[in-house]
């Protein structure tokens, strides 16, 4: 364990020190919320709550993503080799790349709901912030292994375009950025399957004063499963070819 927090500690001093990653991993998100919910005179209150969540995800989605690309780097410059000969095991990497992403997702979350408080005057208790912060960074996690995997699997330049491909079409279809209930019924449908809606749909219930519907958060502990075994998987593929 101690090996892994080291791990953890390391990647993740590497990545706050990217000044890239701090002006669009943050910047980006709070721009995009500000211009969805202040142009044209304004939104509606519960807008502003949506809008919130789903951009907070969005901003998660992208900072948990981008450890693929790190990754992938990496595995070009030989940090993998390196990784090999300690008493590290696949499992233990893979989860120390995620938890090194938990902690870059979470400045993101925080940001974002910060802006819907402070700035658009979004009004919940306590428990209800409190709440959201930790299911949005919680939530973030099957994307970061979905990204691992993607860093392990290919290129640097493959994983760049592969996950920013992930980010648009998930947080798109997951409803992130438009309400879900404007699609057609087909895809209305194929959303309610994707991580993504069930992370827009945590913040609906949390902002209503409710729990998580235990189907939401079985569409994200599937998709946690799939992505994880995706993630170790891709790893050892890896440690086999370089």
């Amino acid at each position: 364990m101690a090996l892994v927090l080291d791990y953890v500690a390391l990647e993740s001093r590497r990545t706050l020190r990217d000044t890239g990653f701090v002006i669009f991993g943050v910047g980006m998100p709070v721009l995009m919320y500000l211009l969805f919910t202040n142009i044209g005179g304004g939104a509606e209150p519960e807008w502003k709550i949506a809008s919130m969540v789903g951009m907070a995800a969005y901003g998660a989605l992208g900072a948990a993503l981008s450890a693929g690309t790190g990754v992938a780097e990496d595995k070009a410059l030989g940090w993998l080799r390196q990784l090999r000969i300690t008493p590290m095991t696949p499992a233990q990497v893979v989860v120390g790349r995620a938890l090194t992403a938990s902690v870059v997702v979470l400045p993101v979350v925080l940001t974002v709901l910060a802006v819907g408080g402070l700035v658009n005057g979004v009004r919940l208790a306590a428990w209800q912030w409190a709440l959201l912060a930790a299911l949005l960074w919680l939530g973030s996690l099957p994307f970061t292994l979905l990204g691992i995997g993607n860093g392990y699997r290919l290129s640097a330049q493959s994983t760049g375009v592969v996950n920013v491909g992930c980010n648009l079409g998930l947080s798109i279809l997951g409803g992130l950025w438009f309400p879900a209930q404007f699609f057609p019924g087909w895809l209305q449908g194929i959303s309610r399957y994707t991580p993504t809606r069930a992370i827009s749909q945590f913040g609906t219930d949390v902002g209503r004063g409710g729990a998580p519907g235990l189907f939401s958060v079985a569409v994200l502990t599937g998709w946690l499963l799939v992505f994880g075994s995706y993630a170790v998987v891709s790893y050892r593929k890896a440690a086999r070819t370089v």
